[in-house]
């Protein structure tokens, strides 16, 4: 103790960063929490995460980002899995493969009540082409339409 009658710590670089890391965790959370977060950015969120998992070829975890894809019947699930895992390959084919996916916007049609993603995917020849990725808000989270 000091004179001040203060503990102090003694806090090493390592035990610093992770409760700097803590902390910034829990700010996020905070502010997602607070409403901070618009419709527009989740919806934005979920849709390039769901495109990272086709990038992965992780093409069962693609086709549950569609809505009503728990009620897909076998055979046509079957074909829709078939169907990414042609589209990778053809990616891989004309232009080396899609390497990143990037949110250039979204814009909300409060009419139709769905949110258009923009994503640009990068592929591998430096090309890059956007899409359009329409989101609806399903029992608290954003699927593919």
């Amino acid at each position: 103790m000091d004179t001040d009658g203060f503990a102090y710590q003694r806090v090493y670089p390592t035990e610093m960063r992770k409760r700097l890391v803590g902390i910034v965790g829990m700010m996020g959370l905070f502010a997602i929490s607070c409403g901070n977060t618009t419709p527009e950015e989740m919806a934005s969120l979920a849709a390039k995460g769901y495109y990272e998992h086709l990038l992965e070829g992780e093409y069962e975890h693609f086709l549950q980002g569609k809505a009503g894809a728990d009620s897909l019947p076998e055979a046509y699930r079957e074909q829709l899995l078939a169907g990414y895992k042609q589209f990778m390959a053809q990616q891989e084919r004309m232009h080396h493969g899609i390497l990143d996916v990037r949110v250039a916007g979204a814009k909300t049609d409060s009419l139709l009540h769905y949110t258009n993603v923009f994503l640009v995917l990068c592929f591998g020849d430096s090309t890059n082409e956007q899409v359009a990725v329409p989101m609806v808000e399903h029992n608290g989270s954003w699927r593919m339409r």
